[in-house]
């Protein structure tokens, strides 16, 4: 398996080498890589791995402990709960989170994730990307997508874009980095981004909410995106962006029906 995999890496990212803007504009995408969560109660190891406690306000909470994930009825479920009591973390919360890091990757194409969210105080479920390899060093060198995050009850999503260029530089309105699109959370929603050799195109149940283009004449920092991402799909809670979870309204979950990757 492990040899297949890589030999399917190096094709991807051979064929992701084109320029050609054109891709996908006429609907012709080809499904690459997907995952359905119909074996029951069986996350496939060979695409997932569980995402371990970090250091950052994301992280912060992040176990493998069993009862914060769930496959059932065909659908992941990504749970944040308040921490029982026999449970010996030194943490108020527990949250499940999932990543494809050294399993899949891919440059350019669509990705979309059919999903639904509950909402809770200090709730901060996320979809996102990061460059596979270091290519232009630490992190935010080489760029952070967010294809979705939502907050606390709030009825909207924020799909961002992140990089030393808007971090470090602050050119955060040259082009804009974020954008939000109102959504019912607490129905399925298709969350999407369109990837090309000049643009990031984000949508939403297949309509373009937000575009950042790549500039000409700005700071090279501007597009790191020109290398693999993987994907990253987590229950957050706390942070200094949501704020403080309230126990009474746990548990609260991400459920995720199927993600799928087109080129």
């Amino acid at each position: 398996m492990k040899k297949y995999l890589s030999v399917l890496s190096i094709c991807l990212l051979m064929g992701c080498k084109s320029t050609d803007t054109s891709i996908g504009k006429n609907g012709k995408w080809k499904l690459i890589w997907q995952d359905d969560f119909n074996e029951e109660g069986v996350l496939d190891d060979t695409k997932w791995t569980k995402i371990k406690r970090g250091k950052a306000d994301w992280a912060n909470y992040m176990t493998d402990y069993d009862d914060c994930y769930k496959i059932e009825n065909g659908n992941l479920h990504l749970m944040g709960i308040v921490k029982p009591e026999f449970n010996k973390d030194t943490v108020p919360y527990l949250t499940g989170g999932v990543e494809t890091k050294a399993k899949f990757s891919f440059q350019y194409g669509k990705i979309e994730i059919r999903a639904k969210l509950e909402s809770a105080q200090g709730a901060w479920p996320a979809i996102w990307m990061l460059a596979d390899k270091p290519k232009y060093g630490a992190y935010p060198k080489n760029g952070e997508i967010d294809i979705m995050e939502h907050l606390n009850y709030e009825d909207k999503i924020y799909q961002t874009v992140h990089s030393y260029y808007t971090l470090v530089l602050k050119e955060k309105e040259n082009p804009p980095y974020y954008a939000t699109a109102k959504a019912d959370t607490e129905q399925f929603n298709v969350y999407g981004l369109e990837w090309y050799p000049d643009k990031l195109v984000f949508t939403l149940n297949g309509e373009p909410t937000f575009e950042y283009p790549k500039l000409k004449d700005a700071d090279a920092t501007q597009w790191p995106f020109d290398q693999p991402f993987y994907l990253m799909i987590d229950m957050q809670l706390e942070g200094s962006w949501v704020g403080k979870a309230n126990p009474e309204d746990l548990p609260v979950q991400m459920i995720v029906d199927w993600v799928k990757v087109y080129q």
